[in-house]
């Protein structure tokens, strides 16, 4: 996610001494012709002049449709409590770009940032980058600068073509394949396989958090001879009350069963057993317990309870409809605040929320490629969803159902980073 400026010009002349995080974001932006142009020819050339050798951190690459974002925290978490040092780099991110990249859990500094961004601009040349181009190579160069051990990064979109993905993974997870970006990655789940899978490399340790996963994975790990660990065969959960049993090697590891996808944190303590081979059970269960993401199921506000989630695709809505159920006692009612951008299916979101939500409230999206909230209420109707709110703005609808909720029910904000980074920022101040 791209934070769009506060000034519309463009910079096309590097920002100099002393200039700020906003004004490289600014150049950023101005800089290339498209916002998504993937391939990694132009980020192979800037990457070998900025590294002639290949990091000598462990290179551990997350892809996959939904989860990408909890497994990273958690690996994260696992890998510092086993006592290694660690930079992660994620996107898009809510409030601040600095959330994109974390030097042992914290977020970067503006000064370690910049500095990244200037290596940068002096090694690219007359190379042209994309935004996420960029921002990914100075995601490197500030967790080179650091020195930490391991760095965790999440790709951007689909894997192969991915600009995280110019770096050889030492090992890598796949978290779930789903459809999205269907116009970059293809419709299928076998084609958009093909595309996450990108990211193996010969002979590594991978783990695939999907149940059913693509022949097009398999396929790809058999013939590179990944040492790929899938759910279901190498290891399994089970719902055990409240929480989920991981079995692995015969060992079991009791998870919780939210409010994050089990199946990511799950993951993420399958390759840490690999990662960090002497923690304890006991210490990798304590530490996937205390993973938290912003943005993910978040709790923001009690009575009534208000939840942001990021999700927005239909396999995201699906989860979150089911953790919306399982949490409810009985009492009170879920209404949704839905805003989303005008290439997601939207419908299907729809489609999934539809038997949980009890009222809806439309937003429009104020940013590039932000669907406007005739057109969402038009499709919702489209849909069979008659019950709904227009809002020109995502506080607004939030104010609007505040307003009509009482104690025991739920006000479920999701559909977009952008949708929840407003929910944030209208309740901020407010969490209980």
């Amino acid at each position: 996610m791209n934070t769009p400026s506060t000034d519309a010009r463009p910079v096309t002349v590097p920002p100099g001494a002393g200039a700020s995080v906003e004004k490289w974001l600014q150049y950023l932006e101005a800089i290339h012709p498209t916002e998504i142009d993937l391939g990694l020819d132009r980020v192979l050339v800037v990457l070998r002049r900025l590294f002639p050798r290949k990091p000598a951190a462990r290179i551990i690459t997350v892809a996959g449709t939904n989860g990408k974002g909890t497994t990273v925290a958690a690996l994260e978490s696992l890998l510092r409590a086993a006592g290694r040092t660690t930079g992660a780099y994620t996107s898009p991110h809510l409030q601040r770009y600095n959330e994109r990249v974390r030097i042992n859990g914290q977020d970067i500094s503006d000064a370690a940032l910049i500095s990244a961004f200037e290596q940068v601009e002096a090694a690219r040349g007359k190379v042209s980058l994309t935004y996420f181009e960029f921002g990914t190579l100075a995601a490197f160069v500030a967790l080179a600068d650091a020195g930490v051990e391991d760095w965790i990064l999440e790709v951007g979109l689909g894997g192969r073509l991915d600009a995280v993905n110019v770096l050889d993974a030492d090992f890598a997870v796949i978290t779930s394949i789903d459809i999205d970006h269907i116009g970059f990655l293809g419709d299928n789940r076998e084609v958009i396989g093909f595309e996450k899978a990108g990211i193996l490399r010969p002979g590594i340790t991978a783990v695939c958090a999907d149940p059913e996963p693509p022949a097009s994975v398999l396929q790809q790990a058999a013939a590179q001879k990944v040492n790929l660990k899938v759910t279901g065969r190498d290891y399994r959960l089970r719902p055990v009350g409240d929480s989920v049993e991981l079995t692995i090697e015969g060992l079991s590891i009791t998870l919780p069963a939210g409010p994050l996808p089990v199946e990511s944190v799950a993951a993420a303590v399958v390759l840490a057993r690999v990662l960090a081979p002497t923690m304890t059970v006991s210490l990798l269960a304590d530490t996937a317990r205390s993973v938290t993401v912003p943005g993910r199921f978040e709790r923001l506000r009690t009575r009534p309870d208000v939840i942001v989630d990021v999700g927005h695709n239909p396999h995201a809505a699906r989860w979150l409809a089911q953790r919306l159920e399982l949490q409810r006692s009985g009492q009170g009612k879920v209404f949704g605040v839905y805003a989303a951008l005008a290439d997601k299916d939207v419908e299907g979101v729809m489609r999934a929320m539809a038997p949980v939500v009890e009222h809806w409230w439309f937003a429009g999206l104020d940013v590039p490629r932000g669907l406007k909230v005739q057109t969402l209420v038009e499709r919702a109707r489209a849909c069979g969803i008659a019950g709904c709110t227009a809002s020109e703005s995502v506080a607004d609808a939030i104010s609007s159902a505040l307003a009509e909720a009482g104690e025991n029910d739920t006000i479920v904000v999701f559909g977009s980073f952008y949708t929840v980074a407003e929910a944030r920022a209208r309740l901020a101040g407010e969490v209980s």
